[in-house]
């Protein structure tokens, strides 16, 4: 059985050969992992790993030459300045770029929110040469997927934050809800139409389209399910109707604790939900598989808070065998870990892990 026919038979809730295996890892753990196994190219090691996805990077960005604050801080292109930080374990540096102020964070009308002058245009990007991301993803024979990096995934919410200030928007959402609507609407305004456009230039070559807002934390939903429904689910839903109205299957990511935003996430259409959040509240995948298993499919579940770091080699197989076991009956799961691997994770455990999959996972 090849790669397509495997996710296909997987997304239909059926089970194939065996679960489809996803990698997720930092730049910084990816360059080890691939000297650790003397390979030279992030291809050979997702070959090596059997991994049956291929990501594309998208249109690429020839907007306005970004500014460089007094302080080293480069604005992305939501005008927020972000400061480029370093973290290492024992392995070779991931980089991360913060952001260090929120542009509209002191903002008191929304007249002041409606004139910010830094919105970004879909003009700033070329689309053209996603044609030929796609040729070459699509010449492994794998699954293409289109997810951006965080700065170009269709969101809502994680944007308002970058731009508002994490606190003040969700003040926005009780005390300034025009302020709330306004910035979720311009938000949105632009991802469609910057994601529309990357559909249209991969003419049909995109397998699916994974969009990423985180709405959880460690404990509770990031908001109440109801401001969510008012503010954030007609964009949400706007996002997964563009992607299926370009032939594609819809993911979402969001971390945390999410459980009581299920139902409206099968209400909107959504296909895969991603990590399904190990080590947080109330997500127990198993009563999740139970409840949503029919209409959704689950991409994620592994550790990278506890297991992966701090476990043995025999511990990642365990979870991964109570993965299989849990999520795995009818189809329907894709193996990846809960977000991308760190730094701190030992190579042991990482090939532990994808040893686990190709041996564990089989029907």
């Amino acid at each position: 059985m090849d790669t397509r026919e495997r996710v296909a038979l997987a997304l239909d809730h059926k089970e194939p050969d065996r679960v489809p295996i996803d990698f997720w890892a930092t730049s910084g753990v990816s360059a080890s992992l691939r000297e650790h196994l003397g390979l030279a190219t992030q291809e050979e090691l997702l070959t090596r790993f059997d991994v049956d996805f291929r990501y594309i990077d998208g249109p690429q960005y020839i907007g306005p030459e970004p500014t460089v604050r007094a302080d080293g801080a480069v604005e992305d292109h939501w005008g927020v300045p972000r400061a480029t930080v370093e973290v290492a374990s024992g392995q070779k540096a991931s980089a991360y770029k913060e952001v260090t102020e929120f542009p509209l964070e002191r903002a008191e009308s929304l007249e002041e929110i409606l004139d910010y002058p830094k919105w970004p245009s879909p003009e700033w990007f070329d689309y053209e040469c996603v044609r030929d991301q796609v040729a070459a993803a699509r010449a492994t024979g794998k699954v293409v997927i289109f997810m951006g990096d965080r700065l170009n995934r269709c969101a809502q919410l994680k944007p308002a934050m970058y731009i508002r200030g994490v606190g003040q928007i969700l003040l926005d959402l009780a005390l300034h809800p025009e302020i709330a609507e306004a910035m979720f609407a311009r938000i949105a305004e632009f991802y469609l139409e910057y994601a529309r456009r990357t559909l249209e230039a991969a003419d049909g070559g995109i397998d699916i389209f994974f969009t990423g807002d985180d709405f959880g934390t460690q404990d509770a939903t990031m908001v109440s399910p109801g401001m969510w429904r008012q503010f954030l689910r007609p964009g949400f839903k706007a996002f997964i109707d563009l992607g299926h109205a370009h032939g594609c299957k819809v993911a979402h990511h969001t971390c945390g604790s999410i459980a009581p935003l299920l139902g409206d996430f099968v209400g909107c259409g959504l296909d895969i939900l991603n990590p399904l959040q190990p080590d947080v509240a109330g997500m127990d995948y198993r009563a999740i598989k139970a409840r949503c298993g029919d209409a959704l499919c689950f991409h994620g579940g592994i550790s990278i808070q506890k297991t992966l770091p701090f476990g043995t080699p025999d511990d990642v197989r365990a979870e991964v065998r109570d993965r299989v076991e849990a999520l795995g009956p009818d189809g329907g799961y894709l193996f990846c870990t809960a977000h991308n691997i760190q730094a701190d994770t030992p190579m042991a455990n990482v090939e532990a892990l994808f040893d686990a999959y190709r041996t564990l996972g089989r029907y």
